[in-house]
């Protein structure tokens, strides 16, 4: 069990950094260049992932409570475990042990917390794991994507970019990997990108001559509005590859749903890069909440994630 864990360690740290992926004081990222047309428009051909935040844990607050019960119990040595955790699994493993009272001698201690976690996720005792919450930018990823990300609503918190109220200037689309092998298809790709922003940008020139010459629809009293206006009808062209970056917080029960569903084998292509490189940033995080997975590598030389404790 130890070996295949180290060796699953070894296989996600080095998928980690074929993907470019970094570490700068503790928050993992995995960004996606920038690619361009040869008329300009800009397109990415793999999703970014940005750790923003992730939990942060004062085991040491919990002493006033424990000096509270019997001393012969010995609770107050709880805080003074020699084994350091991610804050995040020592959230949960607090959580966890609180719902017994288990913080005397015969404890689980740090030391064992892997073992602790797993026996919780393999017996379905997920609840502990909503304490502990990340929060991710993610990019690079199209309108397709996230009509799919945001279904999963139970424990998650999106902030997505609004058409709305951003302009054509800002536009980037999406290559997806399916495309990005043939030429053929790459070059039909880049020339809907190159139709697509123009289309956008003439529509909004003339949706702006419309308003400016009195059309009831689109005017407006104040700047912002008219902009908007102008932005709701044009977004109406733009493809299901324009891309769609949002601020996404999961807490890590939700997030371990996510990448059973979206990084399994059967899921769609675009969605599951994503949830890959998801859960090499969160692995990198916290290799005890999430190192329960199996990396594999599928015949086309995409990946897959999998766990014998679905659905924890």
């Amino acid at each position: 069990m130890e070996t295949s864990q180290r060796n699953t360690e070894r296989i996600t740290q080095q998928l980690f950094g074929e993907m470019g992926g970094t570490v700068t004081d503790g928050f993992p990222v995995i960004h996606s260049p920038v690619s361009h047309t040869e008329v300009g428009t800009t397109y990415l051909r793999a999703p970014g992932v940005v750790m923003l935040a992730r939990p942060r844990t004062n085991v040491a607050g919990l002493a006033g409570f424990l000096e509270g019960f019997d001393p012969e119990l010995n609770f107050p040595d709880y805080v003074n475990d020699p084994t350091p955790l991610p804050d995040s699994t020592q959230l949960c493993k607090t959580a966890g042990q609180l719902c017994y009272a288990s913080f005397g001698p015969r404890r689980t201690t740090n030391e064992n917390a892997a073992a602790y976690i797993e026996r919780l996720t393999s017996a379905g005792h997920g609840s502990v794991l909503e304490h502990s919450n990340f929060s991710f930018l993610l990019y690079g990823i199209s309108r397709s994507v996230t009509h799919e990300l945001v279904r999963h609503r139970a424990g998650v918190g999106i902030s997505q970019i609004s058409q709305r109220y951003v302009s054509g200037s800002v536009l980037r689309f999406v290559e997806r990997p399916e495309y990005q092998e043939d030429p053929e298809l790459h070059r039909l790709f880049e020339e809907r990108a190159d139709r697509a922003a123009a289309e956008y940008e003439s529509m909004a020139g003339r949706l702006l001559e419309y308003q400016e010459g009195g059309n009831a629809m689109l005017s407006a009293d104040y700047k912002t509005d008219a902009r908007k206006k102008v932005q709701q009808t044009a977004r109406s062209l733009l493809p299901n590859e324009t891309e769609a970056p949002m601020v996404f917080t999961g807490n890590v029960r939700a997030l371990r749903h996510i990448i059973e569903m979206r990084a399994d084998a059967h899921a769609e292509s675009e969605i599951r890069n994503l949830a890959v490189r998801l859960f090499l940033c969160l692995v990198t995080t916290d290799p005890i909440l999430f190192g329960d997975y199996v990396l594999d590598t599928l015949p086309d030389g995409t990946h897959t994630i999998s766990t014998e404790h679905r659905k924890a």
